[in-house]
């Protein structure tokens, strides 16, 4: 037997959807209507979840392509089109296969009765936010205005990212020659200067003696190193997966001098514009709150934010309530007190969060110039170190034969 899912009204008008197992669509409709419920639709279960599945099996949602159809979809609202008409153009004109089944699943729900937030949310694939924002826009009857707003907000988190990417392709770039490098060094170059040195028979300097030694182990366990690597990386990615390892890993990043303080601003800026962007849209504080903290990266921030919607909904106000966890900087924490008490938490949580961008711009450029340097001097210190060990005893012979 298959699985259907099936909508359905009882005799007070009550709609719902169920999932049903039955031989057929027809069997299944039949069923429901004998037992006196006005039936709207059956239809199999894996057609309608398959394409979540294929797509599940690609990767993520690409943010670039979203961020287009939602503006294309966006005009055609306010060209007054209807939803499924628009959804219909879109479907058309759609080039990214993944994104075109899932599209077409929403329609084909929509079709049905769904509303369209749920149609969306269905899918699993496309984000929280997303999802309550459409509902949001339904509730008030205002889908133009919520949906621009939630375009605004993808567009400036995708500026923040590719400014902050930017940022960092060069440290990158210099710590990955630097790695290639060091590993050039170790396993090919000192052995070969081993090799000579064997073959001369000299008496060698305890620093060439210490440099040889590690170039042969690290030639001769390179593969036993890159397994030890390969296994301790999987463990920590699993741990990392669990709750207890995740706030572990999440509390250490935390407490790094620079990068912790750099990881928390990005959360609070995050976080505040996602929760400005929801509140502006018409959601209540509350649920706005467990949206903005699902898209928290950090498990400790999570957490606090998880903790100060509960103390909101028992009518506590949200700067106290975040102040309460001890993990929002003070600044943010008046700035969002002043928000409540004047009636503007909406735009001032968009002040803070420009605020806090604009600082983990700079603080991540000062690291960023703090960080190349160094990494120049442990190369240099490094590379020069294991020239002179190699090429200290060719000196000496040379010096002896004069």
């Amino acid at each position: 037997m298959a699985e259907f899912l099936i909508k359905l009204a009882d005799e007070q008008g009550h709609l719902r959807q169920q999932v049903e197992h039955g031989h057929s669509e027809a069997e299944v409709h039949d069923r429901f209507t004998q037992q006196g419920y006005l039936v709207y639709w059956v239809k199999p279960r894996t057609l309608l979840s398959g394409g979540t599945k294929q797509f599940g099996k690609r990767g993520k949602l690409k943010q670039s392509i979203f961020l287009i159809f939602n503006q294309q979809f966006l005009t055609l609202i306010k060209a007054g089109l209807p939803i499924l008409t628009a959804l219909d153009l879109l479907i058309k004109r759609q080039r990214d296969t993944a994104l075109l089944r899932l599209l077409e699943n929403v329609r084909e729900r929509v079709k049905g009765g769904e509303l369209l937030s749920d149609a969306f949310a269905a899918q699993q694939i496309f984000p929280k936010m997303y999802t309550t924002t459409l509902m949001a826009g339904e509730k008030s009857g205002n889908m133009e205005e919520v949906l621009g707003r939630y375009i605004s907000y993808q567009r400036m988190v995708q500026t923040f990212r590719k400014k902050l990417f930017v940022s960092l392709v060069y440290p990158t770039l210099l710590v990955s020659v630097v790695t290639v490098m060091v590993i050039f060094l170790i396993t090919y170059v000192v052995p070969k200067f081993a090799d000579l040195f064997n073959n001369m028979g000299a008496q060698l300097p305890a620093i060439t003696v210490f440099m040889l030694a590690v170039g042969l182990n690290a030639q001769k366990y390179a593969w036993v190193a890159a397994l030890v690597l390969g296994v301790g990386g999987f463990l920590l990615w699993r741990w990392k997966q669990s709750d207890r390892g995740a706030e572990t890993i999440d509390r250490f990043l935390l407490s790094l001098p620079l990068i912790g303080e750099i990881r928390l601003k990005y959360q609070v800026a995050n976080f505040s514009r996602i929760l400005a962007t929801l509140l502006q849209g018409g959601l209540p504080l509350v649920p706005a709150m467990e949206t903005a903290g699902a898209s928290i990266s950090s498990r400790q921030m999570l957490n606090g934010v998880s903790a100060a919607a509960n103390r909101v909904r028992e009518g506590q106000g949200l700067a106290k309530s975040l102040e309460a966890q001890n993990l929002f900087p003070d600044l943010a924490v008046e700035m969002l007190e002043v928000g409540e008490s004047t009636g503007a938490l909406p735009a001032m949580l968009a002040s803070v969060a420009e605020f806090y961008e604009e600082d983990v711009q700079t603080a991540l450029g000062a690291a960023m110039a703090l960080i190349e340097p160094l990494i120049l001097i442990v190369m240099a210190v490094f590379v020069g170190g294991v020239l002179i060990s190699l090429y200290m005893p060719i000196f000496t012979l040379g010096a002896g034969v004069h």
